[in-house]
């Protein structure tokens, strides 16, 4: 739209409010443009606010892998991973370790779902963890 100048088209304070919205979207999805094909798993921290994330992943026959805390309905998501989802803490943690898994297996060239095990962590790891 901006290319092809229909920006001029409408009255500046219209133009710069559609501009905003683009810049925005361009932010928030710029990451699913380049994507080739859908993503083997996504990983949802609060089933209960992401409604939205598990409902699309459930149509699309992605499994959702959900950070669920007693608040949470543990139906909407398929791998359920019982934790405090408003910790930021907590958060950091389940992500690192399930980014830190996911590259693993990648790079292995291997499904994250045909031999995920248990995490364990030791002391020491959730020690370097919290710094």
């Amino acid at each position: 739209m901006k290319k092809d100048g229909s920006f001029a088209n409408f009255k500046k304070k219209e133009a710069l409010g559609l501009e905003r919205e683009l810049i925005k979207l361009n932010f928030l999805l710029e990451g699913i443009r380049d994507m080739d094909r859908i993503p083997g798993a996504i990983f949802i921290v609060d089933p209960k606010k992401e409604k939205i994330a598990g409902a699309e992943a459930r149509k699309l026959g992605i499994p959702a892998i959900g950070l669920v805390d007693t608040n949470c309905d543990p139906d909407d998501v398929d791998y359920i991973i019982p934790g405090n989802d408003d910790a930021i803490r907590a958060i950091r943690l389940f992500t690192a370790r399930w980014q830190m898994r996911a590259l693993r297996e990648t790079a292995g060239e291997r499904s994250a779902f045909r031999r995920i095990k248990a995490i364990r962590w030791s002391p020491s790891q959730l020690k370097r963890e919290r710094n």
